[in-house]
């Protein structure tokens, strides 16, 4: 739904372009109409009674109008029968199948309780999804029946399309960790979140279930967690569980699984069978929620918040298990230490609240239901504001930073770790990673062949039996079977005071090894719109293969297949690529009707897998990708042997190289906003010249290192606002 259409006048331009989102920062319009004239009054009562939904009659997102949308209230300590602007859930789809906004179907809205500086949850879930899945966060205004209600946060819901994005699954068990208010027969005491109970219906006490009746598999998880916990790796992805907790932590976002009583939090398991820890509610987070520390709470303490906070509570089981390893809490420490030296070091926290202050400026000032001052609003990025003081953020982080700096566990040398594997790797070969790695007594690999695939570890060794060269020269190795698909990797060492991680974000980011033959499967796009159309004019997915081989090569008898159980799905005729030359295969389902090389099946852009197999029935190549963007390809390079990375295609040609780092994938996030805007928009991310085209491709904006553009003489339209290799869409009104 609501798709913006471009014209084919964009095909002029040469670079990758990103559809407009909901939830890119701005200030969203939202306007909801009710036929009811009590319509508060209905949601305080549908509210009480376990969140029964409001139709309303319409609703009107930046314009674009949905109806029979599903409106309830939300929140626990943020919602007040007596506030007029409460929190409130929004299901598009509540009555109209299939009615969504941008793909999204439920948006979520904070009313900015607790927070004078109003960026707390924006700026929270930035950081986060640097280093794990976390929601995505906007503004929008929201008005009723054409009232102004005030300014809200716009979260998006962790749902189905949430998980699907994240863990290329929307059916696992799925859960959220909150007090239900249920009362179940037999169960009493404490609600224990975290806790395992031999009768499941207990559960229901501290879970709302998201998924089918699963109940069963959460306690099976519980009882790892709680019984055997050193099994807890088959069970629960560890390294997301760590993440969280030191972001949590460094943050002192206490409103969560950290704190003394864990909730707040979602539980959801994958493919692999374990159970993700995801954040939820980060409106209180930057030091605001003080629950569960001994009162009176003071600066200092929240400026001076233990690294391993709870960890002899026994009443939590996710920190007093995870800390009483070390081997956890030094890969715990490492984490934190990334995020800390990223985010906070630099004061980069600092520049991102500010931006969006910046952005919301003007409507903060004409909310009329705001819970704090328009000069609390100003002050509280720095310092202490209210009747009941919120810490300014600054005030908070400064003095953590200070006090993080000061502990051995922040100030022990680390292992130095540097990769040196540089070669490519042959199809079904036994293969050894190695690096260089000091001041270490312990490593290890993680390794993967595909996106939902979990790590597997395996520990490296220096003793000459690894392809590390010879025992102890401080050369580390670990020998892994391949078959046809690049290696996906990290390294992982220690020693008794430090850990450190290689990349540092692992396991978010990861070094590739592309394994690969003469002939390889060079490029993929799976959801081509405008980018490149076959001989019939049509805009299909398309797979191009490369001869690599100083001779020709015909490929009768080869196959190309969508379904490793079904190796043989499409076949290639009697068709010959020449040496260093390419092959194009539109998979549209087209067949023999169309001329040309054309499949019986389409890909799906969210999870796929491609295999070209010989005639023998041999995999000579096989390549896995996740949520593809429109109009952009999925290529090795360097062209022919290099690992496959997203980026502007190039049909039919040589895959140029766009980045210095071949082995990472890693992409600048470009971010402008306020998105749409009619008189200047903020630049952040930017990495080189920022340049600006009109929809025509037409130059209309140059500058180096801008923060700042000023669009208020421009014509209203589309333009694409690019720099290095980042596109973004903005819309001057």
């Amino acid at each position: 739904m609501h798709k913006f259409i471009i014209t084919n006048c964009f095909l002029i331009l040469s670079f990758i372009s990103f559809s407009q989102d909901v939830f890119d920062i701005g200030v969203r319009q939202i306007e909801i109409f009710f036929n009811e004239p009590n319509w508060d009054d209905s949601l305080d009562i549908y509210y009480a009674n376990n969140g029964q939904r409001l139709i309303a009659d319409s609703i009107l997102i930046d314009g674009l109008k949905d109806e029979n949308v599903g409106i309830k209230y939300k929140g626990n300590s943020s919602y007040n029968i007596n506030n007029v602007k409460n929190p409130i859930n929004i299901r598009l789809d509540y009555l109209n199948n299939g009615q969504s906004i941008d793909g999204y179907n439920v948006l979520k809205l904070s009313n900015g309780f607790m927070d004078p500086s109003f960026v707390r949850e924006v700026l929270s879930y930035e950081i986060a999804r640097e280093y794990m899945p976390a929601p995505k966060a906007t503004y929008a205004n929201v008005f009723v029946d054409g009232v102004l209600i005030g300014l809200y946060t716009c979260v998006q819901s962790i749902d189905d399309d949430f998980t699907n994005q994240n863990f290329y699954e929307r059916n696992g068990p799925f859960f959220k960790a909150e007090n239900t208010g249920i009362s179940v027969p037999g169960c009493s005491g404490q609600l224990g979140i975290l806790e395992y109970y031999t009768d499941t219906n207990c559960y229901q006490r501290a879970y709302e279930m998201q998924s089918s009746n699963d109940w069963e598999k959460l306690g099976n998880f519980l009882d790892t967690l709680n019984n055997n916990f050193a099994d807890i790796e088959t069970v629960m992805d560890i390294d997301r569980a760590l993440w969280m907790m030191a972001f949590q932590n460094l943050t002192v976002c206490l409103d969560g699984p950290i704190n003394s009583i864990p909730h707040n939090f979602y539980l959801f398991k994958d493919n692999n069978g374990r159970f993700s820890p995801l954040l939820w509610d980060m409106n209180m987070s930057f030091g605001t929620f003080k629950n569960g520390l001994p009162p009176p709470v003071s600066n200092t303490d929240l400026q001076q918040l233990d690294i391993y906070h709870n960890s002899n509570d026994l009443s939590n089981k996710l920190t007093s298990k995870i800390f009483s390893n070390d081997r956890y809490k030094r890969m715990y420490v490492a984490h934190m230490r990334t995020i800390l030296n990223e985010q906070f070091l630099n004061n980069n926290y600092l520049t991102r609240a500010s931006q969006l202050q910046q952005v919301i400026n003007g409507d903060v000032s004409l909310d009329p239901n705001t819970f704090y001052t328009y000069s609390e609003f100003n002050g509280n990025i720095s310092t202490s504001v209210g009747v009941n003081p919120i810490i300014g953020l600054s005030e908070l982080m400064s003095s953590r930073i200070q006090y993080l700096q000061s502990l051995t566990d922040f100030t022990a040398s680390t292992p130095i770790i540097t990769p040196l594997n540089t070669n490519t790797f042959t199809p079904h070969t036994t293969v050894n990673i190695i690096a260089e790695i000091s001041n270490s007594n312990y490593a290890y690999l993680g390794y993967r062949y595909k996106f939902a695939d979990k790590f597997e570890k395996l520990q490296m060794f220096d003793d000459g039996q690894h392809g590390d060269g010879l025992a102890g020269d401080g050369i580390f190795g670990a020998t892994i079977d391949v078959d046809a698909r690049d290696i996906q990797y990290y390294i992982y060492a220690e020693n008794n005071d430090a850990g450190i991680f290689s990349p540092e974000r692992s396991e978010k980011e990861f070094h590739q090894l592309p394994v690969v033959s003469g002939l390889v499967i060079n490029e993929i796009m799976a959801s081509n719109t405008i980018s490149v159309s076959d001989q019939d004019g049509e805009y299909d997915d398309w797979v191009e293969l490369y001869n690599g081989n100083s001779f020709s090569l015909n490929l009768n008898g080869y196959y190309l297949s969508d379904n490793e159980n079904d190796l043989t799905k499409w076949s290639f005729s009697n068709v010959t690529i020449p040496a260093n030359d390419y092959l194009i295969i539109w998979c549209d389902t087209a067949g023999n009707t169309q001329s040309g090389l054309h499949t019986t099946y389409r890909l799906s852009s969210d999870q796929e897998e491609v295999y070209l197999s010989s005639p023998t029935g041999i995999i000579v190549d096989a390549v896995h990708f996740v949520n593809m963007p429109e109009d952009v390809s999925y290529a090795r390079v360097p062209n022919g042997n290099g690992v496959m990375k997203y980026q502007n295609h190039t049909y039919d040609a040589n895959n140029q190289p766009i980045t210095a780092n071949s082995t990472m994938i890693f992409q600048e996030k470009l971010r402008v906003y306020p998105n749409p805007s009619n008189t200047r928009v903020y630049v952040l991310g930017a990495v080189d010249d920022v340049n600006v085209f009109d929809i025509m491709g037409k130059q209309v904006f140059s500058a180096n290192a801008v923060k700042t553009i000023d669009i208020s003489t421009w014509e209203s339209g589309v333009y694409f606002v690019k720099s290095s290799d980042s596109v973004v869409k903005i819309i001057k009104e």
